[in-house]
């Protein structure tokens, strides 16, 4: 920890929140001469890259700036009255449930502007595409920034329109199709939870979650909290994706261009289950604990349904998509989360936040693997890829083969990397759940989610043996290994699976005080 001033840790939170706004106005405007470098499209692509690295630069100071010795404390608040009548604040703040959080969003957007700048994706105007991907990061940033529930559901609600226009204008085939999609799924959701927010907010007499969780659901009757976890619970499970609300996701991710998918994957999943665990967990517990016996069955219905569709597209013939693969194994990967959160324990809980970012930095990476293969190849078709292009990539591109490899068994929960201790911990949730909550039944998930992990591991090891092994077709165009440009974006996210996979303390020492407090009733 470095010692910051708290004034300058306050400035610091709001700057990462509303700096790519200003970045995002900034990229519209034309670029003054001396900065236009070989064309404005590229000094617009540059700008990205610079907005988007003051930001991280700023959420790795706050993470520096942070009292680790307090990590269930709010720090760096700032509480400024927005909206009088409706007792609305500007409330800032982050934790060590929020701060991971933070910090990946910052890092993935960076590195998503970064590998755009060499290789922007086929579509429109540059700075479209730029100020897009900037009021995409604020969003973000503030959905694990912000103290008000109003607030937070603007912020929720921020991302879906440059979504939408990253898969609509800049994605592959079926864009227009999943980008509706997309949009329609998630503000129907959203419509939903507004009426949740808006029931606790009036019942409580408070919108700020710092009050509310303190609270701890005293101020709102049985039947308020079980319809608002009920309404909440809908728009936050659609963001997720829950099965049986999962179905634009496959859709969204295979139409989007490389970096809509990484960013869908890696930052905005992890919105919906911030909320679960943020507002539901902490403002309406009992009504929680009613639905938690529902969540887990739909969580694991998911884990087995996710590895199923997966094992489908990877058989031979199937003509299957690997980045519809990779969106079908996140829905299972997602359940993990979800079961752990339905447990309501700090085990279950710090693991639901521990799968979140290793979800985050093995999901990027692996789009990004799979976008470059596209690049090389001209095609995401597992059939293509091993029978009529014959990736063979061990042979042809052995960098390349060997990160899709990593990916693959970080993704199925190897020990020693970050997808290990998210999913167990999950499991051991489930083993011993909260008091109030049937054990059998638990038991029962965690011996469904437990298989779910050996269909998990069958078919990212076909994906591997059928793009990456077999021999190289003696009329195969040379195929180009990993770049330069694909290093630098790629490298922070192996070096953090392998960090996080070696040293889960690191994250769980900032979690798990947080999570204690937050279940014990409340946040200081």
């Amino acid at each position: 920890m470095i010692d910051i001033n708290e004034s300058v840790m306050q400035f610091l939170l709001a700057f990462v929140v509303v700096g790519p706004l200003l970045g995002a106005a900034a990229a519209l405007l034309p670029a003054p001469p001396g900065l236009k470098g070989k064309s404005p499209e590229q000094a617009v692509l540059r700008h990205g890259v610079t907005v988007t690295g003051a930001v991280l630069i700023a959420a790795i100071a706050l993470a520096l700036g942070f009292d680790h010795d307090q990590p269930s404390k709010m720090q760096a608040s700032t509480d400024i009255s927005w909206i009088p009548a409706l007792d609305v604040r500007i409330h800032l703040g982050i934790d060590g449930i929020s701060l991971p959080l933070l910090v990946l969003s910052a890092l993935l957007t960076f590195l998503s502007a970064l590998y755009s700048y060499f290789k922007m994706p086929a579509g429109p105007s540059p700075k479209a595409f730029v100020s897009l991907l900037l009021v995409l990061e604020s969003g973000t940033l503030a959905t694990f920034a912000v103290l008000d529930l109003l607030l937070f559901f603007l912020a929720f609600e921020m991302v879906l329109i440059p979504m939408y226009f990253l898969i609509a204008r800049w994605g592959g085939e079926g864009r227009s199709q999943a980008a509706w999609k997309f949009i329609l799924f998630t503000l129907l959701g959203s419509v939903v939870m507004l009426l949740g927010l808006l029931l606790i907010g009036i019942k409580a007499g408070t919108f700020d979650m710092m009050a509310l969780a303190t609270d701890n659901g005293r101020s709102l009757t049985t039947s308020v909290q079980v319809i608002a976890v009920l309404a909440i619970g809908i728009g936050l499970a659609v963001k997720t994706p829950m099965w049986p609300l999962h179905s634009w996701l496959p859709d969204a991710h295979t139409a989007a261009p490389t970096v809509g998918s990484v960013l869908l994957a890696g930052v905005l999943l992890k919105m919906g289950t911030y909320g679960f665990v943020r507002i539901l967990l902490p403002i309406a517990p009992d009504g929680f604990r009613i639905f938690a016996p529902y969540l887990a069955a739909f969580a694991v219905v998911g884990i087995i349904y996710g590895s199923l569709a997966c094992l489908a597209l990877a058989k031979q013939g199937a003509k299957g998509d690997l980045k519809r693969l990779i969106a079908y194994s996140s829905v299972g990967h997602m359940g993990f989360v979800l079961l752990g959160i339905a447990t309501m324990t700090p085990t279950g809980v710090n693991g639901a936040l521990f799968a979140n970012i290793a979800h985050g930095l093995i999901t990027g990476l692996l789009f990004f693997l799979v976008g470059a293969l596209k690049d090389r190849t001209g095609s995401t078709d597992l059939d293509t890829l091993a029978e009529e292009t014959g990736a063979a990539l061990y042979g042809r591109a052995p960098r390349l083969g060997g990160l899709l490899a990593f990916a693959a068994v970080a993704s199925l929960g190897l020990p020693g990397l970050a997808g290990f201790w998210g999913e167990m911990l999950a499991l051991f949730g489930a083993f011993d759940p909260a008091a109030g909550l049937s054990r059998p039944a638990f038991l029962t998930f965690m011996a469904i989610a437990a298989f779910g992990t050996l269909l998990t591991a069958a078919y990212l090891l076909v994906v591997v043996r059928r793009v990456c092994m077999g021999a190289v077709p003696q009329q195969a165009p040379e195929l180009a290994d990993v770049r330069r440009y694909e290093f630098a974006a790629w490298t922070p996210l192996v070096a953090l699976t392998v960090v996080a996979g070696l040293w889960p303390k690191a994250l769980l020492g900032l979690t798990d005080p947080a999570v204690q407090q937050l279940l014990a009733g409340g946040t200081r």
